[in-house]
Parts: structure tokens; C-alpha cells; sequence
């Protein structure tokens, strides 16, 4: 599986790397970012709770 964050739609509130921080940062203009390509199976359930949690719908994880 893939996590991507559009960055246009981020409202930076730092939320995903607060649920997942193995697979989300932030990064200096603000705005989050999938840190990996790939998501490990292990931490699936947690990106998935990030991108459900996410207040713009801004993740993505397939």
C-alpha cells in the first residue's frame, strides 16, 4: 500500500503524524507528507486511521 497527502488541500494541523508519525511528517512550509513510499503491513491500520481522521480528506492510502 501507498499513502500520498495532497498538499494543496493539507491544512497543515498536524493530525496524521500525531496518529501515525512512522508514516506522516511535517515539513518546513508547513503541510504534511507521506515520509515513505510504502506502507508496511503493520502499519496499515493506522495510516487508514489517519486518512479517515484527516478533516480535509487530504490522505490517501491504497
Amino acid at each position: 500500500m501507498k499513502a500520498h497527502v495532497d498538499k494543496d488541500t493539507c491544512i497543515g494541523c498536524g493530525l496524521c503524524p500525531g496518529i501515525c508519525p512512522e508514516i506522516f511528517e511535517m515539513e518546513d512550509d508547513g503541510k504534511a507528507v507521506a515520509s515513505t513510499d510504502e506502507v508496511a503491513e503493520n502499519l496499515v491500520s493506522s495510516a487508514k486511521e489517519a486518512e479517515e481522521q484527516c478533516p480535509v480528506a487530504a490522505i490517501t492510502v491504497e
